[in-house]
C-alpha cells in the first residue's frame, strides 16, 4: 500500500485568508480540506477549484473508483474497509473539513479488506448494505463528525459547480415542456418519503421513468426504447428529464449532478430537454454540458426553490418557446 500513497504529503498550496463564515474559517485562515473521492469527474473539479482559491487539500481516493487524476494532488488511496487509513490521511493533512463526492457502490463485504480502523467501524460498514440512500449517507456523516471532522457540501467549497437559474443554453422549453417539468417535479417530490431517486422522465403528461437504485444514466437508457413518446416519426422531441434533491435530503453528500453524458443520453431518448434545480444540482464540466445541449437541440434550465407556479413563471418570463408536439 506504500506505493499507492506515494502522493501523501506532496507540497500542498498554502492556505489563504478565507471569506468570513466559509467552511474551515478559523482564526482568519482556511484549514486544509479533505476530499473523499468516488468515481466521476466531480472530485477533480472540486479539487481544482479549491486549489485555485489557494486552499490546501488532501484527496482520499477510493480504490477502484476514483480517477487516477487525483495523483496530481496530495493524495492517499484507500479501500472501502480501510477507515483507519482514511482517518490517518486526513488527520495527517491537518484537515478539519471534509467533502465526500463522486459515485460509489454498496460494498460486497466478501471482497472488502479491513484494516483495524475498518474493523472498529464494522457496524457502520454493515449498515452500508441496507436501507435507503438517505439513511446510508446519514450514517457516514455521523461517523466522520463523531471523529472531529465537519462534513461540508461540494457546493460550499466550489459554488461555481452549481447549475444556476434560468435557461442555460440556446434552447427554451415550450409551454408543453413546462407542463411536463411540473409533473416530473411533482413525481420526484411524492417519492421522497420512500427514499427513492432524484429524477423522473415525463412526456406529454405520461411518466416514462423514475430513477431508482440504477441511477440517472441507466434510467435514461431505459427511455431510449420508448420513442413513441419522444421523437418518433415526426422528428419532434418530446419529454423532459427533471432532476433535483429529495425533500429533506442532506445536500452535503450525494447532491444531484448532471453532465455531458446526461445530455447525450437524454438526446438518445428523444427528449426535448432537461430541467434541474438550479441551486441544488451540480453540473460537471459546465461548458461541455451546455454545448452538448445546444448541439443536440435540447433545452437546459435551472429552476428556483419556489412554489411550482412561481418557478414555471420564472422560466416562462425568459421566453418559453412556442408550443410543440
Amino acid at each position: 500500500m506504500g506505493a499507492e500513497a506515494a502522493g501523501e504529503g506532496a507540497g500542498a498550496p498554502a492556505a489563504v485568508i478565507a471569506r468570513s463564515g466559509a467552511p474551515g474559517h478559523v482564526g482568519g485562515k482556511a484549514h486544509p480540506l479533505a476530499i473523499i473521492a468516488g468515481s466521476g469527474e466531480l472530485p477533480l473539479m472540486v479539487a481544482a477549484l479549491v486549489r485555485e482559491r489557494g486552499r490546501a487539500l488532501h484527496i482520499v481516493g477510493l480504490r477502484g473508483l476514483a480517477d487516477p487524476g487525483i495523483e496530481a494532488y496530495p493524495h492517499t488511496w484507500a479501500g472501502l474497509g480501510e477507515f483507519g487509513r482514511v482517518m490517518r490521511a486526513m488527520r495527517g493533512a491537518g484537515a478539519r473539513d471534509l467533502v465526500i463526492i463522486g459515485g460509489a457502490r454498496r460494498p460486497d463485504l466478501a471482497s472488502v479488506r479491513f484494516d483495524l480502523g475498518g474493523l472498529m467501524a464494522l457496524p457502520l460498514i454493515l449498515g452500508l448494505t441496507r436501507g435507503g440512500d438517505d439513511k446510508l449517507l446519514g450514517r457516514i456523516i455521523r461517523f466522520f463528525e463523531s471523529r472531529g471532522l465537519r462534513v461540508v457540501g461540494a457546493h460550499e467549497v466550489a459554488p461555481e459547480l452549481l447549475a444556476g437559474l434560468g435557461v442555460l443554453g440556446r434552447h427554451r422549453p415550450t409551454r408543453g415542456d413546462l407542463a411536463d417539468i411540473a409533473k416530473a417535479r411533482d413525481v420526484v417530490a411524492s417519492l421522497a418519503r420512500h427514499d427513492i431517486g432524484q429524477a423522473a422522465v415525463v412526456a406529454r403528461g405520461h411518466v416514462l421513468a423514475v430513477e431508482a437504485a440504477e441511477g440517472t444514466d441507466r434510467m435514461l437508457e431505459r427511455c431510449v426504447g420508448l420513442q413513441q413518446w419522444g421523437r418518433g416519426r415526426s422528428g419532434v422531441r418530446v419529454g423532459v428529464l427533471f432532476k433535483g434533491p429529495k425533500a429533506g435530503q442532506d445536500l452535503r453528500v450525494d447532491m444531484p449532478a448532471v453532465g455531458p453524458n446526461t445530455v447525450i443520453l437524454a438526446s438518445k431518448a428523444g427528449l426535448a430537454g432537461i430541467a434541474i434545480m438550479g441551486e441544488s444540482v451540480l453540473v460537471a464540466d459546465r461548458e461541455a454540458t451546455i454545448r452538448a445541449a445546444d448541439e443536440a437541440g435540447l433545452f437546459l434550465v435551472g429552476l428556483a426553490h419556489e412554489t411550482q407556479a412561481a418557478t414555471m413563471a420564472h422560466v416562462d418570463d425568459e421566453g418559453a418557446g412556442d408550443a410543440g408536439a
